[in-house]
């Protein structure tokens, strides 16, 4: 089962490439932007998560899926990387999955020469992990 957090991180790495959210059974689409603000999502895509969450909002996916994200909230789904392009892809625990990864119309990708999107870091813990790792005395 998908939780709530890796359909979030999902949305937000697909939403850096450009991908939409299309809603109210495609009758808009949003795209928020910036995804990530420092160490946390932006506003703008808090916004669209409250949006999408909401039951005045109809039926939504991802542009070029046609899993709503009702569905990947429900145990039938998770989320694990697509074996093309690393991307995370909804896969059915059960039963056929989705024949291609979102990223099929995307133009020259995957670009390993460009960063991959990502979700916010905490840059303080990860620079406290690495000033730790680096006070470890060294084995002989």
């Amino acid at each position: 089962m998908a939780s709530e957090q890796q359909v979030k991180q999902y949305l937000a790495y697909w939403f850096q490439l450009g991908k939409k959210i299309v809603l109210n059974n495609g009758q808009s689409a949003l795209l928020p932007q910036p995804v990530i603000q420092g160490n946390f999502y932006s506003p703008e895509f808090d916004a669209c998560w409250q949006q999408i969450q909401s039951a005045d909002t109809g039926d939504c996916y991802l542009e070029g899926t046609a899993q709503t994200i009702a569905e990947l909230l429900s145990p039938a789904w998770e989320i694990t990387p697509c074996s093309r392009c690393s991307m995370p892809v909804p896969v059915k625990m059960v039963g056929m999955t989705p024949p291609e990864c979102p990223c099929f119309d995307l133009p020259g990708w995957p670009n390993l020469e460009i960063p991959t999107p990502r979700a916010p870091i905490n840059t303080q813990q990860l620079l406290s992990k690495i000033r730790d790792r680096l006070r470890q005395p060294k084995p002989d």
